[in-house]
């Protein structure tokens, strides 16, 4: 029998891609020769922000900032778990500044657990609330060093998993969790195993044996940068074979076209940072 799946209530903070665009290449999916249509991503973002509300969530918004044109993958900038706020420090120095217009958002919106990190950290991007464990991946931002202060300051289990393909160079491109854990069950999760050492595939099977194993396809669409509360998921149009699975498992899919955006490696994930608690 198919298990009954349960939405729960979420809080999002999201940026309008109001400066959008692809001036320099951080990541394989960039290219800065290719045009760009800032107003194409406003409306991909705009379609997002209304899917959440309809489903009856929350969702906040910082304003973006001129010259800042990946400010709009909110997820990259904070992780926040039990209203504690671990903030973020990027890799790439073009990203450096939006960690600062997020760390005075929040202390503008009432928050006073607010931690800038010393090691390189890109927040959502490599870090992945389980409801029991936070997922922190490596291998091409984040620095492992940046595992420990995770579990210093949020108090929270880490598991760290290497990354080892240049395309999937955040943990949320090549894993999402579908269902938190709780008190009765394990958190269930959908990921893209080539993405990962061997090692860190042995960690996944051991930790998720019921995990939904996505195919190739479904990867390099940005498939997995979907986000779930817990019945409802948003993925990109073009993830067909994950979407399946999801309905076989229970879950209600949802296709939104990220096509602008994802020409620089984002899609609905990368826009989306989880307030939680």
């Amino acid at each position: 029998m198919t298990e009954a799946r349960v939405s729960t209530r979420r809080r999002y903070l999201l940026c309008e891609p109001k400066y959008f665009t692809v001036e320099y290449a951080i990541n394989p999916w960039m290219d800065p020769s290719q045009p760009v249509s800032t107003e194409l991503a406003v409306k991909e973002w705009t379609e997002l922000a209304d899917t959440y509300r309809r489903w009856g969530h929350r969702v906040e918004f910082i304003e973006p900032q001129p010259g800042l044109p990946d400010m709009v993958f909110a997820a990259n900038s904070g992780t926040v778990i039990g209203g504690r706020v671990l903030g973020a420090r990027f890799r790439a120095p073009q990203r450096a500044p939006e960690a600062d217009h997020y760390r005075r958002w929040f202390l503008d919106h009432g928050y006073r657990d607010v931690f800038m990190p010393t090691r390189t950290n890109e927040a959502e991007g490599d870090f992945t609330w389980t409801g029991a464990v936070l997922l922190a991946g490596t291998g091409f931002r984040t620095d492992p060093g940046a595992h420990s202060e995770a579990q210093e300051f949020l108090g929270v289990p880490v598991v760290s998993l290497s990354l080892v393909d240049p395309r999937y160079y955040h943990l949320d491109t090549a894993l999402c969790v579908l269902t938190e854990a709780n008190a009765t069950r394990n958190a269930h999760i959908a990921y893209y195993p080539e993405a990962f050492s061997v090692g860190s595939q042995r960690v996944l099977r051991r930790l998720f044996p019921d995990a939904i194993i996505a195919t190739e396809a479904d990867a390099e669409c940005l498939g997995l940068n979907a986000v779930s509360d817990g019945r409802n998921v948003v993925l990109p149009m073009e993830a067909t074979h994950l979407a399946d699975q999801l309905l076989h498992h229970g879950y209600d899919p949802t296709f939104l076209d990220i096509s602008e955006l994802r020409k620089s490696g984002g899609g609905p994930k990368c826009c989306t940072m989880e307030l939680r608690g």
